[in-house]
């Protein structure tokens, strides 16, 4: 991955309501920050067409707005093909979404496909927990679990492995 061109990542959960806008979102707003908004491309996308159309459940918008993240403009939607073309990496938040992309990814562009929590240098989960059917510290777990993760994303991006 080259530091002068622009690059694209998208972030995919099953529905594309909870982890993968906020993990959006929060790239978002380290990008703006570090200032490499014009370099880097992110977008979130579901595995499943349940919520397509829909913004970000309450609860997210809610925690991410704590810290200082907005995400209410963000919209649900499925992968399609063209992403993994699209897209140099395809951030999966967990190892059933991960084995979604792989059935849908050509073969070719299958090294595009990580995991999120992979990219974490400060914690010990390997996946994303699905907070939907949980109370509001499940979005907050997420949040911090997603921070640190974004923040090991940026470096490998910016820096190489």
């Amino acid at each position: 991955m080259k530091k002068t061109s622009t690059i694209g990542v998208l972030f995919v959960c099953m529905g594309n309501i909870c982890r993968s806008p906020t993990a959006e979102g929060v790239f978002r707003k380290r990008l703006e920050t570090a200032g490499l908004g014009d370099t880097i491309e992110s977008d979130s996308a579901g595995t499943h067409s349940y919520h397509i159309g829909a913004p970000p459940d309450r609860r997210a918008q809610a925690a991410a707005a704590r810290r200082g993240i907005d995400i209410s403009d963000l919209r649900a939607r499925r992968v399609n093909e063209e992403d993994f073309a699209r897209f140099e990496l395809v951030v999966a938040m967990d190892r059933d979404n991960l084995m979604e992309l792989e059935a849908l990814c050509p073969p070719e562009l299958r090294e595009r496909l990580v995991l999120m929590m992979d990219y974490a240098a400060n914690r010990h989960e390997t996946e994303v927990p699905d907070p939907y059917y949980g109370g509001s510290n499940g979005f907050e777990q997420v949040l911090d679990l997603l921070e640190d993760a974004v923040d090991g994303l940026l470096q490998q991006i910016r820096h190489g492995p």
